[in-house]
């Protein structure tokens, strides 16, 4: 019986709305393994997971099952769903309207994945809009300056 094989690694970028640093450090792991949990169980793979206090860039491999504004759904809705319900931040959560989405071949995983790793270190230097707008130049995709992601507050 024929199969379906795919290999399709995406890294999604999101951020909390209003870029707010609400992401705390004491917190941060649980809802990792909380996101983690949610892309488990639609059966794809995650590679690596890890943010700063305003946006998490996460690295999956993804099922042709589900499409991927579907998951993003999911996790932004019920991650904003535990952390209110955990109470973990003053105020109700939410994360930003919008995604990026970026698609890489197996080659370069282990560079995609050290860059997720080490995202604490990348913005001493970068912050999240120049790293966000560098990702939308890199890949080549066309964008209006004022529906980028909403300036902190």
């Amino acid at each position: 019986m024929p199969n379906t094989y795919t290999q399709i690694h995406l890294q999604l970028v999101f951020a909390v709305k209003h870029r707010t640093a609400v992401i705390n450090p004491g917190w941060k792991y649980d809802l990792y393994n909380y996101i983690t949990g949610i892309i488990q169980n639609h059966k794809h793979k995650l590679l690596a997971i890890n943010g700063v206090p305003d946006h998490i860039h996460i690295l999956i491999g993804m099922r042709p099952t589900q499409s991927l504004s579907d998951l993003m759904q999911d996790i932004k809705q019920s991650s904003s769903k535990w952390i209110n319900e955990q109470q973990l931040t003053v105020g109700r959560f939410a994360w930003q309207e919008g995604y990026g989405a970026f698609s890489y071949g197996k080659s370069l995983l282990p560079a995609v994945i050290n860059y997720i790793e080490n995202q604490e270190e990348h913005h001493q230097t970068r912050t999240f809009l120049e790293e966000y707008r560098r990702f939308l130049n890199v890949f080549g995709i066309e964008y209006d300056e004022q529906y980028l992601f909403k300036p902190l507050e």
